[in-house]
């Protein structure tokens, strides 16, 4: 019966640890489908490359979708970053990361600090998307460029 017990307990924190990197990953890629959208196109066009642009939009056609409904594309990557960093840093730790005799890193430490690096870089990739998307023409128009 305890051996049951154990088992439950390690598919349970296997289960947390994949829904966690599930949203982590999800972010990821969510927080760069916003900078294919509209970041990318906009530089590319603001240094001159428009035609660049036209060849990524005949061989990825999905870039129109995303770009059409940027606001749902935003939306989702918002929510999946905003629970990440909840994930991460908003609730309480309850999975222990185990201490190395020799004071090594451990794969739960290497684990927990390549999440964090995802999910900064995921933020700041939305942050640029939702710059370019959203107040880059205005800011532009202001100033009268």
């Amino acid at each position: 019966m305890e051996f049951i017990n154990v088992l439950t307990i390690e598919i349970m924190g296997v289960l947390k640890s994949l829904k966690q990197d599930f949203v982590s990953i999800a972010s990821l890629f969510t927080s760069v489908s916003t900078l294919l959208c509209c970041a990318l196109p906009s530089l590319l066009v603001a240094v001159g490359m428009g035609a660049v642009v036209a060849g990524m939009v005949s061989d990825f056609p999905a870039l129109i979708w995303l770009s059409k409904y940027k606001e749902w594309t935003f939306l989702i990557a918002g929510i999946l970053i905003g629970f990440n960093f909840w994930l991460f840093y908003g609730r309480k730790r309850d999975q222990a990361c185990e201490i190395d005799e020799f004071g090594n890193e451990t794969p739960c430490d290497t684990a927990a600090r390549w999440s964090k690096i995802i999910l900064w870089v995921s933020f700041w990739l939305y942050i640029l998307g939702l710059f370019s998307a959203y107040l880059l023409l205005p800011i532009q128009q202001f100033l009268g460029l």
